[in-house]
């Protein structure tokens, strides 16, 4: 579940983002769709680590739909990790953008 809530607090994070400069954000949960639409905001530095949380959203929100998307299966410990550090860095890089302490 870590792996799913880092990609929402990124995912979510992204679409303040985009509300706060005016842009109405899409329906959609996925980062890379989010990331291209902010790119003129600061936040492709992180690109490629973020679109790996596309990854964690299907398998972590429903275990057993499919179970393939990542290449060991599930997420893991390590994963969960990865993920939840680049959420922290995604909503420290945002609250500097915003100039939000």
């Amino acid at each position: 579940m870590a792996c799913f809530h880092a990609q929402q607090c990124v995912e979510k994070t992204l679409k303040d983002l985009l509300v706060h400069f005016g842009k109405r954000p899409p329906r959609t949960h996925a980062i890379t769709e989010l990331l291209d639409l902010s790119s003129e905001m600061r936040m492709t530095d992180l690109q490629n680590e973020l679109i790996t949380l596309d990854d964690f959203y299907i398998p972590a929100c429903y275990p057993d739909a499919l179970p393939g998307m990542l290449p060991d299966g599930l997420p893991r410990e390590d994963d969960a990790e990865t993920a939840l550090d680049l959420a922290r860095i995604t909503l420290q890089q945002v609250k500097q953008i915003l100039d939000v302490n």
